[in-house]
């Protein structure tokens, strides 16, 4: 793989300022998102007033901790624009989640919020190896969801040539990365796999594509993962992480020369990591749920946000910005069997492990008399699609997850093409317990 180590005079300043400049700008821009929170959203003024805190009460960064949490569900209950700081009219764009489990939480963004967005973005490509001039295969979803303009947006400002495929159509992805010469593809790291499905369908060589970096984002995904896919097109893979109600893709990613985490930029947002059961902050290097702050955000800021994501918080080392660790699952993504914590990643890991199995798999989880059951479906590598091979891995899938994982579970091994495909974010988890 090519090093695409960005030189020094490329970044900006701030990310490798000291972590006294960082927290000096912070600690300015906390107190200002919070009193512009608390003066133009009925919402946090409520919230503020009722935990007995003002705006002032911030003197020291450690005081945010003072203030109450915002969760989805405050955005759903202020749904459609009760959560905005300013005028619908000074909102240059809205977008929203599908609302598939209750209300959408609607996202609003004034003309600078667009501009700053587009800056993350173009930074968190930077960081991942992207150059001015690259073209740049956009297979995130356009339309509601934030990352197909987020990443649009962040690779014009960067200086790319952007291509807005959308998701959907893999024939066609590959024919248009082979066609224009696509040097970075911003993709679901699932649908990449499928995307690499499709390469070796056609008889192409992904290793000869003209891919050099893959900034994946979207849902979770395992290091592991990341080896199979810089292997199959030697390339980096890359994460990205964001969410729409703290701005959407941008917020943190992963630099190309250490990928050892991703460096949040700190600039604009503000992290803690607390207890999901208690609330309470837990220090740098504990693990725990992922909470988010805005520093800079006009139309929509957002006070403690909590993300539901688990991971850890760590000193900076290519830039000077806190990292976050690669998101190990989500407090609602986390199933319980038999009083094991279980999530998708963990079951990824040791399928990735077996070479007679396909990265594609899906998690059913079932309830026969007292007992909830997982059952893990996934699909045989094409030359080990044999019954034989079959029942030998699903034994080998078994065994392993027992040993490292610490739970019985059963695995059905299906020939190739058996398992839903997606074409963009992965559905890990089918709950088909009984409901009640």
């Amino acid at each position: 793989m090519k090093d695409l180590t960005p030189r020094k005079e490329e970044l900006d300043p701030i990310e490798i300022a000291s972590r006294d400049e960082i927290a000096a700008l912070q600690l300015v821009r906390l107190k200002w998102s919070l009193k512009h929170a608390y003066d133009n959203v009925p919402h946090y003024r409520r919230s503020f007033d009722v935990a007995g805190v003002h705006p002032y009460d911030l003197k020291e960064l450690s005081d945010l901790s003072r203030f109450p949490f915002t969760t989805k569900q405050d955005l759903r209950d202020n749904y459609p624009f009760g959560m905005f700081a300013v005028p619908r009219e000074k909102v240059v764009r809205v977008h929203a989640s599908s609302g598939t489990t209750g209300k959408p939480t609607v996202v609003g963004y004034t003309r600078n919020d667009i501009e700053v967005w587009a800056e993350c973005v173009a930074r968190s490509m930077r960081a991942a190896g992207t150059r001015p001039g690259d073209v740049v295969h956009v297979a995130y979803g356009y339309g509601l969801f934030t990352g197909g303009l987020g990443a649009h947006y962040g690779a014009e400002r960067l200086g790319c040539t952007v291509v807005p495929v959308s998701g959907g159509m893999t024939t066609r992805q590959v024919t248009l990365i082979e066609d224009f010469k696509a040097t970075t593809i911003m993709v679901t790291p699932s649908y990449m796999l499928s995307i690499l499905d499709e390469y070796r369908a056609q008889g192409l060589d992904p290793r000869e594509s003209p891919l050099q970096v893959g900034i994946f984002g979207a849902e979770p995904w395992t290091n592991a993962m990341r080896a199979e896919i810089e292997e199959a097109f030697d390339m980096h893979a890359v994460d990205i992480y964001g969410l729409s109600e703290v701005m959407g893709p941008g917020v943190a990613n992963e630099c190309v020369e250490t990928k050892d985490g991703l460096h949040i930029w700190e600039d604009h947002f503000y992290p803690e990591i607390i207890d999901p059961e208690t609330g309470l902050p837990v220090a740098d290097g504990e693990r725990g749920e992922l909470v988010f702050t805005s520093l800079t955000k006009e139309a929509f800021p957002i006070v403690r946000y909590r993300t539901r994501d688990l991971t850890r918080l760590l000193p900076g080392t290519a830039r000077s910005m806190r990292r976050m660790e690669k998101i190990t699952g989500r407090c609602d993504d986390m199933m319980i069997l038999r009083g094991v914590n279980v999530f998708p990643t963990q079951i990824e890991e040791q399928i990735l492990k077996i070479p007679a199995l396909s990265p594609h798999f899906q998690i059913e989880l079932l309830r026969e008399g007292r007992m909830d059951e997982m059952v893990v479906h996934v699909e045989a590598a094409r030359d080990s699609a044999g019954a034989e091979a079959r029942e030998s891995s699903a034994a080998m899938l078994v065994a392993r997850i027992k040993e490292v994982v610490g739970v019985s579970v059963r695995c059905h091994v299906t020939e190739p093409e058996q398992v839903a495909r997606s074409q963009g974010k992965a559905v890990r988890i089918v709950d088909n317990r009984p409901k009640g």
